[in-house]
């Protein structure tokens, strides 16, 4: 049905300019204007979008949690008894990887919505001279002095979700690590940039070295581990990614 509407409005439309062209010495200005007139304008959304919660609960309550369907897909888990790999076996286990996939892709715009970076009252970690966060106000600062870089980590983080929606059609398990791997990078980048950009690698040598210190006045013996060395558990954060 569109698509005969769409030919018949033209076939008028031809019609009408036919009798312009003889009526054009007299007419001009008002066939432009009835012209101007029949062109339909872009239909507009549905609707203006509304936020309902901070950009720092929809990832608590929503990004996060469905990204550990993707995360957890695929794991080696190494205890006392040795290690177990986890890998996706049936189909409710893909189905599952595609739910955070879809979710991950289709949430990511979301972050396209004006909405504060905080709920009220939360300002993050950002006071104090050891502060490492930013504040909702600077993140906000920032996004507008940047909104290429803004929009390019929502891009990054969309990018994942389509990559594993690829990978469930192929039910491609190695391609799946990787797609762990570049989920866990694009969080960590975003969040590095706007939520903690003081966690620099001086950050923990710096932290780390308190804590071997600490470690020394409880037992009175030196720590194995050298003074300045950073552990990979010092430096992430186990959630939100």
């Amino acid at each position: 049905m569109v698509g005969f509407r769409a030919r018949v409005v033209f076939s008028i439309a031809g019609g009408v300019f036919g009798v312009s062209v003889l009526m054009s010495a007299c007419s001009s200005s008002a066939n432009s204007a009835t012209a101007n007139a029949a062109i339909p304008a872009t239909p507009a959304l549905w609707g203006d979008m509304k936020p309902v919660v901070s950009v720092k609960e929809l990832m608590r309550d929503m990004i996060d949690p469905i990204a550990d369907n993707i995360f957890d897909s695929v794991a080696i888990i190494v205890d006392k008894h040795g290690a177990k790999e986890y890998l996706p076996k049936t189909d409710e286990d893909w189905e599952k990887i595609r739910v955070g996939g879809t979710t991950i892709a289709e949430g990511a715009y979301l972050l396209k919505v004006a909405r504060p970076f905080t709920p009220p009252g939360d300002e993050n970690n950002s006071t104090g001279p050891e502060a490492v966060e930013l504040s909702s106000a600077a993140i906000t600062d920032k996004v507008r002095k940047d909104p290429v870089e803004w929009n390019a980590r929502i891009e990054a983080l969309r990018n994942v979700g389509l990559e594993v929606l690829d990978i469930v059609k192929k039910r491609n398990i190695q391609e799946l690590w990787d797609a762990s791997d570049n989920l866990d990078s694009a969080c960590e980048a975003c969040h590095k940039s706007y939520w903690y950009p003081g966690e620099t690698p001086e950050y923990y040598a710096k932290l780390n070295r308190r804590l071997h210190d600490h470690v020394d006045r409880v037992s009175g013996a030196p720590s194995p581990l050298k003074p300045g060395t950073v552990t990979r558990e010092l430096g992430m954060r186990s959630s939100p990614r």
